[in-house]
Order: C-alpha cells, then sequence, then structure tokens
C-alpha cells in the first residue's frame, strides 16, 4: 500500500513545503465528524416493506490509493471493474414498517461491499452487486426468506454503472468478455510519436473544459477493453445464457411488456475533448433472444454544438419506452437545427413508433421551449415537461396522446426558480406492467408539492382536473414546529401519505399520515447522533441588501452564548452563489429553523461548538434582469450580499466585526477568493476545491453562456488570479489533488498560490492526496477539518 503525507505550501521565507502526517481536528470537531449515522432507509411502493442500508462515514484513504484509470469522463478500478469512486454499504437488513421491527438477512457475503441496490417489479426481491478483491458479483435478496444468495461469480462489468437490469423473471446483466485483452501499462508506454488533433474543417467546438479524458491511443485501446462487455440472462436461480455478443454497451432497457430489449452501443471514433456520453452511440431494438429487430439511430461523434446552453444535437434523441404502452418507442427531434439562436414557433417535436417498429413514427406534439421529458397515464392524458434556460421558463402541459390533433393544455408555466409558484409534481402508481404512470382518480391527477411560502413550507396535496383545468386543495400540513417533506402515496385510496419529518434536534424520521383523518402511523425512530449541538441557538436571519433585495441566513450561536451579554463573537461565513434572472425569485426564503441541524462533512457548523458564530446557507444572489447578464454586475453584488450579511449579525450586537471569516466550496470558493480581493470584510478567508483564473474555462462556467472572447471584462474582473496583486488577507487554500468537477481542476489552486505567494500575500495552501471534488477518505476529512480550525484559531482568535 502507499503511504500519503499532506503537502504543504507555505508563504514564509524559512520554507516554502512542509510535509506532514494527516492530523485530526479538536475533540469537539471530532465527536461530531465520527458520530455514527442512522442507516438509511429504502421503502417498496405501498409502504409495506422495506430495507435498511448501513454504511460508514468515509472510505479510507487506501482504498482511494487503490489503481484507478481515468478515461473519457469515467474513473474505474481496472481490477474490480466498477467505478473507483463508488462508496458501498457494508451491509442491509430488512425493516417492517407497520411493526417497525428490523430483521438480519441470511447469507449475505462476509466483508460485504454492496452497492447499485434495486427492487423487483414484484417488489418481493431485492437486488444488490458485491465487489470482491477481484470484481462484481450479482446478488439476490428474497424478502419473504429473509434470505441472499449469490447469482454469479466476480466477472460483471460495473464500469459504465449498474451491471444489470431486472427482466421479469431475472436479469440481463453486463459480464467481462471471454479473451479480453490486457490493459496496456500507459505509465511504461514509449510514444511512437506524437499526438496530433485538427480542426481544419474550422468547425466551432465551444466545449466546457472537461476532465478525465482520453489523450492517447492506448488511453482509446483501453477504454474500449474496459467498456466491452457480454450481455447475459440470469434466472433468479442463477442459471446463466449468453445472450448478446461483445460490444460497448451503455444502457440496456426492457420494454414494459418485456419482449424487446433497448440497447445503447458505443462506437468509434473517440474523442480526445468529449467524455464518452457524446462518443457515437448505436440505439437497437432487440427480441428477447438478442437478434437486432432495427435500428433506431446512429448518434454521430458529437463534439460541435451550437452555441448556448439550450442547443442539442439533431436527430433523435431522450430515446425511450413508453410506460403505459406493452412496446412503444418515444422520443424527441429538434425543430431548430439544435440551435438555441434560432427564432422559431417550436423548438421540438415528440414522436413515437410502436412494435413491430417497421412502420413510420407518428408526431405526438410539438413543444414551444426545449423538451424535458413525459410522464405517461393511460391513452387519454399524459404530461409533457419543457424548458428555457435562457428565461429561467418551465412549462408542464396534458396532452391526449391517442389525438395529436389536439393543442395540449397548459398545466403550469413559471419561472422554475420561483420556489413560491411551484405548483408541485405530478403522482404517479405502477400499472399492469409494473411501470411509474400518472395517478389518475376520478378524472383527476393528484399533485404533491414543497409549499415553500413566505411563512415557511407547507406541502399540499392537490386535486388536478385536466379537463376542466382546475386545481383542489386536498390536504396541507399546518404545523409549524417541525419540517414536513411529502414523498408519496403510500395507499392513495385509504389515504395515507409518507412524509419525512424533522426539526433542528430530531433526526429526519418517516411517518405515514392519513390525509382524511390526520392519524399518524410512525415508520422509524432514528435517534440524533449530534446532541452535543442539542442546545446550539439557530434561528433564521431575513434582512435586506443595500439595493432593498431581500436576503436570509442559518445563523447558529454556541449553546452557552447569552445573547443579551453584549459578548462579541468570532465568525464564520458560509456560502455559494446562484444566478437569477429576476429579483423576486432571488429574495425568496427556503431554509427553515426546523431543518435539521446535520453537520456533514464540509459544513461550517462544527465551529458552533468552538465558540464561533456560525452564519451558514447565507444568501449570495447574483440578479440580471432582462438584457443585463447577472455577471455584468458580479463584484458590486457579491460585495453587497456580504455586508449586508454581516451587518444583520453585528446589529444583534453578537459579533466583532474585525473578527468574520468567509469559506465556500467550488463556486464558493470562487466567491471567498474574491470577496477578500475587493473587500476589506474579513479578517480571512477558506476556499476549497476552486477556480480562480478564468481564462482557463473560456467556454462558460457556471451559468456564465457567454465565452471569453465575448465578454473580456467579465471573464478578467470575476478571476481573482487576475487580481491576484489586490488580494491581501489571509486565505486558505484547500484542493484534491485528483479533482475531475469540470473547470476546478488542481493546477486552479496551485497557480493561484503561485501567484499569491509572487505578490506577498499570506496564504497556504493544502493538497489533499488522491482526492476528489469532494472528500472522501476519513483521514482527508480530518486533516481538512483540523487545517481549518487552526486557520480559524489563528486569524480569528490570535491563537498561534
Amino acid at each position: 500500500m502507499r503511504t500519503f503525507t499532506i503537502a504543504l505550501l507555505l508563504p514564509l521565507f524559512l520554507q516554502a513545503q512542509i510535509n506532514i502526517s494527516y492530523q485530526e481536528p479538536h475533540g469537539n470537531i471530532l465527536s461530531l465528524a465520527d458520530a455514527e449515522r442512522p442507516p438509511m432507509i429504502s421503502m417498496n411502493t405501498d409502504g409495506t416493506k422495506a430495507i435498511l442500508l448501513y454504511r460508514s462515514n468515509y472510505v479510507g484513504i487506501a482504498e482511494l490509493a487503490e489503481t484507478e484509470l481515468r478515461l473519457a469522463g469515467l474513473r474505474i478500478n481496472p481490477v474490480t471493474n466498477i467505478s473507483s469512486r463508488a462508496r458501498f454499504y457494508n451491509t442491509i437488513s430488512l425493516y417492517d414498517p407497520e411493526t417497525m421491527e428490523e430483521t438480519d438477512i441470511r447469507g449475505l457475503p462476509e466483508n460485504a461491499r454492496i452497492t447499485h441496490v434495486s427492487w423487483s417489479k414484484t417488489q418481493n426481491h431485492i437486488a444488490f452487486t458485491n465487489t470482491t478483491a477481484k470484481g462484481v458479483e450479482l446478488w439476490v435478496v428474497d424478502y419473504k426468506r429473509a434470505r441472499a444468495e449469490k447469482l454469479t461469480d466476480d466477472d460483471l462489468n460495473a464500469n459504465m454503472g449498474r451491471p444489470y437490469v431486472w427482466m421479469d423473471n431475472g436479469f440481463i446483466v453486463k459480464r467481462l468478455p471471454e479473451n479480453r485483452p490486457v490493459l496496456i501499462n500507459t505509465d511504461e508506454d514509449i510514444p511512437n510519436g506524437p499526438v496530433v488533433s485538427v480542426n481544419e474543417a474550422g468547425t466551432e467546438a465551444q466545449n466546457r473544459t472537461y476532465q478525465d479524458l482520453l489523450k492517447t491511443p492506448n488511453d482509446e485501446a483501453n477504454f474500449e477493453t474496459l467498456a466491452t462487455s457480454e450481455l447475459y440472462r440470469v434466472t433468479l436461480k442463477g442459471k446463466q445464457t449468453k445472450w448478446r455478443s461483445a460490444g460497448m454497451f451503455r444502457s440496456v432497457s426492457p420494454s414494459p411488456n418485456g419482449t424487446y430489449i433497448l440497447v445503447s452501443e458505443i462506437n468509434k471514433p473517440f474523442s480526445y475533448i468529449v467524455p464518452y456520453s457524446r462518443f457515437p452511440t448505436t440505439y437497437n431494438i432487440l427480441d428477447e433472444a438478442g437478434k437486432t429487430i432495427t435500428t433506431l439511430e446512429d448518434v454521430p461523434l458529437t463534439e460541435e454544438l451550437p452555441k448556448g446552453f439550450m442547443s442539442v444535437r439533431t436527430g433523435k434523441r431522450s430515446i425511450q419506452w413508453r410506460d403505459d404502452q406493452p412496446a412503444t418507442i418515444v422520443y424527441a427531434e429538434a425543430l431548430d437545427g439544435g440551435d438555441a439562436r434560432s427564432e422559431v414557433d417550436y423548438r421540438d417535436a415528440v414522436f413515437q413508433l410502436s412494435a413491430p417498429f417497421d412502420g413510420s413514427p407518428t408526431k405526438l406534439l410539438q413543444t414551444k421551449l426545449r423538451f424535458s421529458g413525459i410522464e405517461w397515464g393511460n391513452d387519454t392524458i399524459a404530461v409533457v415537461s419543457e424548458y428555457w434556460w435562457n428565461s429561467r421558463t418551465a412549462r408542464m402541459l396534458t396532452f391526449n396522446p391517442s389525438s395529436p390533433d389536439d393543442k395540449p393544455v397548459l398545466f403550469n408555466e413559471r419561472n422554475y426558480q420561483d420556489r413560491y409558484a411551484d405548483p408541485g409534481r405530478f403522482m404517479t402508481v405502477k400499472n399492469a406492467f409494473n411501470r411509474t404512470v400518472l395517478d389518475l382518480t376520478n378524472d383527476a391527477l393528484w399533485v404533491m408539492g414543497d409549499g415553500f411560502t413566505p411563512d415557511g413550507k407547507f406541502p399540499f396535496v392537490d386535486a388536478y382536473n385536466p379537463n376542466t383545468n382546475e386545481t383542489k386543495r386536498v390536504f396541507e400540513a399546518t404545523g409549524t414546529d417541525t419540517l414536513q417533506s411529502f414523498l408519496r402515496f403510500a395507499d392513495r385510496e385509504g389515504g395515507w401519505l409518507l412524509i419525512r419529518i424533522e426539526s433542528a434536534n430530531m433526526y429526519p424520521n418517516y411517518i405515514f399520515q392519513n390525509i382524511h383523518t390526520n392519524a399518524i402511523k410512525p415508520v422509524t425512530n432514528f435517534q440524533n447522533p449530534f446532541t452535543a449541538m442539542a442546545d446550539v441557538h439557530k434561528e433564521i436571519l431575513r434582512y435586506e441588501r443595500e439595493d432593498g433585495l431581500p436576503l436570509s441566513a442559518t445563523l447558529y450561536l454556541p449553546a452557552d452564548y447569552d445573547t443579551a451579554s453584549g459578548e462579541k463573537l468570532p465568525m464564520i461565513m458560509w456560502a455559494y452563489p446562484r444566478e437569477y434572472k429576476d429579483r423576486t425569485s432571488a429574495g425568496q426564503v427556503t431554509a427553515s429553523s426546523n431543518s435539521f441541524t446535520f453537520p456533514y462533512y464540509g459544513s461550517p457548523i462544527y465551529w458552533v461548538t468552538r465558540g464561533y458564530a456560525v452564519l451558514d446557507n447565507t444568501a449570495f444572489p447574483i440578479v440580471g434582469e432582462g438584457d443585463e447578464e447577472p455577471n455584468d454586475s458580479f463584484i458590486e453584488q457579491l460585495v453587497g450580499n456580504a455586508k449586508a450579511a454581516i451587518d444583520a449579525v453585528a446589529n444583534k450586537g453578537y459579533i466583532d466585526r474585525e473578527r468574520v471569516a468567509v469559506g465556500g466550496h467550488s463556486y464558493g470558493a470562487f466567491m471567498t477568493a474574491n470577496l477578500l480581493t475587493h473587500s476589506d470584510l474579513f479578517a480571512a478567508g477558506i476556499a476549497r476545491s476552486g477556480a480562480y483564473n478564468r481564462s482557463l474555462t473560456p467556454f462558460g462556467f457556471q451559468s456564465e453562456e457567454r465565452n471569453y472572447w465575448e465578454a473580456p471584462e467579465v471573464y478578467h474582473s470575476m478571476s481573482p488570479f487576475s487580481n491576484a496583486h489586490k488580494m491581501k488577507t489571509p486565505l486558505l487554500l484547500i484542493h484534491g489533488s485528483a479533482d475531475n468537477n469540470s473547470g476546478t481542476y488542481p493546477m486552479q489552486s496551485e497557480r493561484y498560490f503561485n501567484a499569491l505567494k509572487g505578490l506577498g500575500a499570506p496564504v497556504r495552501l493544502v493538497m489533499l492526496p488522491l482526492e476528489s471534488h469532494g472528500y472522501a477518505a476519513r483521514e482527508s476529512v480530518m486533516h481538512m477539518l483540523w487545517e481549518q480550525d487552526q486557520w480559524l484559531e489563528k486569524h480569528l482568535k490570535g491563537e498561534q
């Protein structure tokens, strides 16, 4: 096993780097970070059966150090043939929601590493994969017998996701092919010549800065080897039959009646500038014997798309089965040439083609905005969704699939960032094919919504009549001492809702509540593992920016702090900027003082136990209305948001304005660096896994659609790297050395550190070995918490 030390780059005249072993934070923080979490629960459709899934809070650094290949946007363990970043459960148990009793499952694998868990169509069995030292095997649990059995050897191919799909009486699985080529050791590769990329035709290919792409012919060969599988039929007794010869299969999807299977398969040529999801792909329909019935679409390599977030490729896309029919394919095609800049009345058309797939497709409808999806009901009712990012517009319409000439009826059109106006989501049931379809009762569709309002969150159930286009409120939460989330009906005819319920100190649990009688049945009784925070003060602050925009944040104060004492605390503010196209949506409040206080690995809440005021989920809206883009005034709005937040807490007399730190992760790190550069509001900053030089993301970032050459001043003014000479506030930079997020590659922090150090700024850079954009290993997380604690203690409390 490899051993690692943390690399620290410090602006000290005595030394530029130090090597340090992994550290652990103060005991107050450590006990919370290591607290054992309750299990996750997965319940069947009618709420009569459930399973509990247990896993550790973190992986070990040794697990991250296992062999990893990064190819075409994938990270693969080539020994076990599963994602090298997969998180595993270590055990599963059965759970009875009625009696709240847990039952052990007999026959589970020893030292289990479980993932890809799913219920069968009949919901009498649960499938999962177990990863051994050599590979991935398929297991199944018989719920009635409470017994697990292994169905395959550890030779499944999970390199591109779940390696099996449920059929009526078993599975289709992806297996490693016989006579599989040996992988090429690229570390020992001697080049035969240069790698040459060309664009002699002069076509535009304005792609994001994707990571983990193919780079060499040997990468191509290894990707093909790792992506190639053979498809086998496997029964619930473990009998295996080869069903399809080797191919680079992306997806396998059976028709609702199980008679046909839609298979997508990757082809060559590959690309060095886009991930595998944009490689050439063929969509074939196969029969039960694995024979090709028809080829629906040959999608070419998609390196070039018209400019704009809403641009799409031409040809058939969103190819899928219609859930309410035995075997009918549905797909969308662009009517605007895929070009978001085209001015047209309709953007997309939706077609269907039924078995035996030898006729002409039928056009079902056209969408004014970009097609998003369809929820099917029956022959006469379905709901289509469409949206347009530039205006933040979302539309939902009902239509009659059997009468394409009938005009769809608008159910709702809104700004999708307007949470107060969210009409909710349509509820579903299982049909005769065990597929999810709209729940239609007495000409009414059931709708369930979050119910965000200016006065709080009040989830609701509505009945919508598509014939009259009228909506009636059926049930609404009324309590204000807990936070509720309506999940779904467990028994719609009986009126039983499955609800998640929590409070600041009550761990999220589940109940059934009857919408007719208000009767309540508890489902789980998970205990709060963070009782050390039980007496922490928590409140939602509401305040305004100088321009009158309403803002909010969640304030935490130490348990022993007397708000009337006049004591001035140090404060850490944590935030993440979000872009809006209207002030109304930007000023809405969706946070609740009743949400459970959960100190996840990256949370700043730990520091309330160290004597700090903590301002979390601080609203940082960046608004651009009309022709103005949000980023046209990014810096001014950023500083305005920060000043308003500090004023709101300081005016209560709780904090010392001179001892405020700001922090964030990813785009929040970018925010942090900009705030330290363009304001004098903060004593220190913490920036994790950020991007600081926007010239390295020249074809857009976050919600910026313009490229560098269209808006050079925006890119320049927003780049902390370009303004490094202005930054003199102590900044702690933390970054995973294997960050795979688009735009936030590790070089961003390394180059920014070099610039700051060269200009004499007080800065510390911590590179966490093997970590990606989010941190997974316990060693890494604990060291990160230690670094942050040391930094805050030094710069806000003056402790060395």
